[in-house]
């Protein structure tokens, strides 16, 4: 048959979107990745800030285009998927967890570890709840 995948018919659109929203993002963290450089064996601060950072948008976005006004079909497959996906880094936090660990340094290894999990899940759970209360006490007017 050749061409896209089955899954993908019909998706054009959305699969464009989403590959330049993923390119914005990719070309943002890696600029905040040059402009906050972190040495080798370092605390990968630049990821970790940029992963909680990233899911405390997320956690706006979503709230916003789900419980707000409503939002144009490409909005959340070009920023939620492509934008934010492209910005925040699960690979980036596995390969610092590996380094820091293999420079014999555990301790900050798995405390990146858990900061990141925390951080990243308390800034989308944080970031959503006040959206939402923001969406609602504004409707009520």
């Amino acid at each position: 048959m050749g061409g896209w995948p089955s899954v993908l018919r019909g998706q054009g659109p959305a699969v464009a979107v989403v590959a330049v929203g993923g390119a914005i993002g990719a070309v943002a963290r890696y600029a905040a990745g040059l402009g906050w450089q972190t040495g080798p064996s370092a605390f990968p601060w630049t990821t970790l800030l940029i992963n909680v950072f990233g899911c405390a948008v997320i956690g706006v976005f979503l709230v916003a285009v789900t419980e707000g006004r409503p939002a144009h079909p490409l909005l959340r497959p070009f920023f939620g998927t492509g934008v934010l996906g492209g910005f925040t880094t699960f690979s980036t936090y596995s390969v610092d967890i590996r380094r820091l660990l293999e420079a014999g340094r555990p301790g900050p290894g798995l405390a990146y570890l858990g900061l990141t999990l925390v951080g990243a899940l308390g800034a989308v759970w944080a970031a959503a709840a006040l959206t939402r209360r923001v969406i609602h006490r504004g409707g009520a007017r």
